[in-house]
């Protein structure tokens, strides 16, 4: 697009608003001045009119058309006006100018009719009588209230075109005249406009290149006041400059110096700023790294898959990703976006925490609370149960009394294989998620068998029936303590959550290269919005009826657990009212 300076923008401007205004004020007047000349002409066409009445009066009264004619005639050449007398019928009874006989009734004309209706007559039109354009006035002669006649004075409107010429000649030279004194005002003006606003501009230019100087102040008020705007604009700039320029400093310092990663990147995923300690995470070279894409520098899917959650969907997010090296490290990411003035999303800062050691910590304290709480409280549940039994009497009836003692004495070597899996399970190597754990290829059948007798005597209290369906012959490679574990952690929940005389019923079956091995039951069901947490630790549904029925939430983090040690996972099917499938999902092989 083609770019003018200022001065070209104000004087054409200038220049056409003046020219505008003369083009209007020369066709406002083009339309006044003739009908204010008419307006003219018509007084003074009434004007003799009425001077021309009062001496005719007399010979009109008296009925006198001859006297009446030759007054006309006079009158009409010394005052070089036509005069014409007409009756009310429209007869012309007396002309400057032609025969009154021989004249046709003027009882159509315009003018008389005007002058009959509303007391005064006017009309610009052709005469046929004379082949001219003529000016008319007619004013009507009363003899009280009656009309005799209505006398009529007219010019021809030559004579009125012609001076209306020549006033149109000296408007227009008056107008060119102008014209061009207004072309050279508006140069002149324009000039001494645009002169200090190049100025301005070009010390606005050195602003942009860093050159703060001082810029000069016009006389014009306007531009003086912007002119001191500039000057304290380029003072704020260049204080601004050297705090941003200090402040920048100090934060590459800080970042320098920071244990923790600091990454920038734009909406490109191009990384803008990298501290020396994300370099140092990522395994990259910060020098090189800037202004490259994130998917070009890191190449670890999980880091990548962050950076892209952020900058489409949150605003900010944490996640932890391991990053592979001759070290393999835990960090924590933790992501917010940048937005600009206009609040748009302009990028992410991503933090990078290194979290080995706390993980490897938790994952060791939170294995060992896990199931030192839970894992051993089954075994010791069951043998507390019989041994109140014996207590109660049973020990005087032989047969079980030694069942009893049997079973507690199988619970015993239960929870002393327990306490030794817990302690294996507690011994992680260093910077290994490995557990010493072991597994054998063994039938399922006797696992759910003993799941089932460790819970008949809860499912009795309740009137609860037990039922299993499993094949005397499916196998899979187990630990059968943990499994056994994890099956009666299932069942006591469904018998905790039943109610009286209902149904649990306990399935396994291959699916899939999978066994899914089933606990259903017709319990109060847990709602959609539970269901993705319900695994977690310490997370229970009804906080209340938890601790009334004896949980802790945590039987079902253990349950899928030893799910994932076997390689597998579990699964929920749940309604609310429509009771809960847990589904423990193993590899068949």
């Amino acid at each position: 697009m083609f770019k003018k300076s200022l001065l070209w923008q104000l004087y054409p401007a200038y220049l056409s608003i003046t020219v505008a205004a003369l083009f209007i004020i020369t066709l406002y007047l083009s339309r006044l001045l003739p009908e204010f000349y008419y307006d003219q002409v018509a007084n003074d066409l009434r004007a003799r009119a009425s001077l021309i009445e009062q001496q005719i009066l007399p010979s009109l009264k008296a009925n006198d058309s001859q006297q009446l004619n030759d007054t006309a005639r006079k009158l009409g050449t010394s005052s070089s006006t036509r005069i014409t007398i007409i009756l009310p019928d429209g007869r012309v009874i007396a002309d400057s100018d032609e025969d009154p006989a021989i004249m046709e009734n003027h009882g159509d004309r315009p003018e008389f009719i005007k002058a009959l209706e509303k007391g005064v007559g006017r009309s610009l039109r052709f005469s046929n009588t004379l082949g001219l354009s003529m000016m008319y006035f007619a004013l009507p002669i009363k003899d009280g209230d009656q009309i005799l006649a209505v006398i009529r004075t007219s010019i021809p409107a030559t004579a009125i075109d012609e001076k209306l010429k020549n006033i149109y000649h000296k408007i227009v030279l008056s107008v060119v005249i102008v014209a061009i004194c207004a072309a050279g005002i508006s140069l002149v003006i324009s000039r001494k406009i645009s002169l200090p606003i190049e100025k301005m501009k070009e010390t606005a230019q050195r602003f942009a290149s860093g050159q703060f100087d001082h810029v000069p102040i016009p006389k014009q008020v306007e531009l003086a006041e912007l002119a001191q705007a500039l000057n304290e604009m380029a003072r704020q700039l260049r204080d601004r400059i050297n705090t941003i320029t200090r402040q920048r400093n100090e934060v590459e310092a800080i970042l320098s110096s920071m244990a923790e990663g600091v990454l920038a990147v734009d909406v490109n995923h191009r990384i803008v700023s990298i501290n020396r300690a994300a370099a140092k995470f990522l395994n990259i070279d910060p020098n090189e790294a800037k202004g490259r894409t994130v998917e070009d520098i890191v190449h670890n899917t999980e880091f990548q898959e962050f950076i892209r959650g952020i900058l489409n969907d949150e605003d900010s997010c944490q996640a932890e990703v391991v990053l592979p090296g001759r070290k393999e490290r835990i960090v924590g990411l933790n992501g917010t976006t940048l937005t600009d003035n206009n609040g748009d999303k302009s990028g992410a800062v991503i933090v990078i925490s290194d979290m080995t050691r706390m993980r490897r910590l938790e994952d060791v304290r939170r294995d060992f609370v896990a199931n030192v709480s839970h894992e051993l409280r089954t075994p010791i549940t069951s043998i507390k149960g019989f041994a109140e039994t014996l207590l109660e009497g049973a020990f005087k009836e032989p047969e079980k009394a030694e069942r009893f003692l049997h079973i507690i004495a199988k619970h015993t070597d239960r929870l002393n294989a327990i306490v030794e899996d817990l302690l294996s399970l507690s011994s992680l190597e260093e910077g290994s998620q490995k557990r010493k754990i072991t597994f054998e290829n063994a039938s399922i059948r006797p696992v759910l068998d003993s799941v089932i007798s460790m819970s008949t005597i809860k499912a009795e209290d309740k009137e609860i029936t037990l039922e299993l369906d499993c094949d005397e012959g499916l196998e899979a490679r187990i630990n059968t303590v943990l499994l056994e574990q994890a099956i009666l952690n299932l069942v006591d929940n469904a018998i905790k959550y039943s109610e009286s005389k209902s149904t649990i019923r306990i399935e396994a079956r291959p699916s899939d290269e999978m066994i899914r091995i089933a606990v259903r039951d017709s319990g109060c069901g847990i709602a959609k919005k539970h269901q993705n947490r319900i695994f977690e630790r310490f997370y229970v549904v009804d906080k209340s009826r938890s601790r009334k029925l004896g949980g802790t939430g945590l039987g079902l983090a253990i349950v899928k657990h030893i799910a994932e040690v076997h390689g597998g996972y579990v699964t929920l099917e749940s309604s609310p009212g429509q009771g809960c499938t847990f589904i423990v999902h193993l590899p068949a092989e």
